[in-house]
């Protein structure tokens, strides 16, 4: 079996300061190879925090219906009549969405798929039913945050 390995060496310059001196095989500055391997990290996790928003909204707050006040925004903008299925529908859909998310396939689409299905209910919600969000019209302000964090995960961390 064979192992790839790095022989990155952190020491101390003479004025006791941190230094690298580098991958002494193939002479590759080890800051070089450190921030990669720091984007790629901060990539998967942040990959993983946007799929278990998905999944929390999805499972827990529509199909499981622990936070009733989703199937009532529902309700409302969709009308009564057949509001809890439609509802976890939305669930559903969301819980595909983390799957999607997972799964790799075709991440940049995916990500401008997300950021449009942010917009679009945020601003329904925001403009027909703000009484009904956790933090009224202020939500608006979290979902542009989760939507300039899939931005970034995608277009900046995630060279491909």
């Amino acid at each position: 079996m064979k192992t790839l390995s790095f022989d990155i060496i952190f020491a101390r310059d003479g004025n006791n300061k941190p230094t690298t001196i580098g991958n002494q095989r193939s002479g590759t500055p080890s800051f070089t190879i450190q921030k990669k391997m720091t984007k790629s990290k901060l990539h998967k996790i942040l990959t993983y925090c946007i799929a278990t928003v998905w999944i929390a909204n999805g499972l827990f707050c529509k199909v499981l219906n622990f936070v009733p006040r989703h199937e009532q925004i529902v309700a409302r903008i969709l009308g009564g009549d057949h509001s809890r299925q439609l509802t976890v529908l939305i669930g559903l859909s969301e819980i595909i969405m983390a799957a999607w998310i997972l799964s790799g396939y075709k991440t940049k689409l995916n990500a401008i798929v997300q950021i449009g299905v942010v917009v679009m209910m945020n601003t329904l919600e925001f403009i027909l039913v703000p009484d009904l969000l956790l933090w009224g019209k202020i939500n608006s302000i979290f979902a542009l945050l989760f939507i300039l964090v899939v931005y970034f995960n995608e277009f900046y961390l995630n060279k491909k």
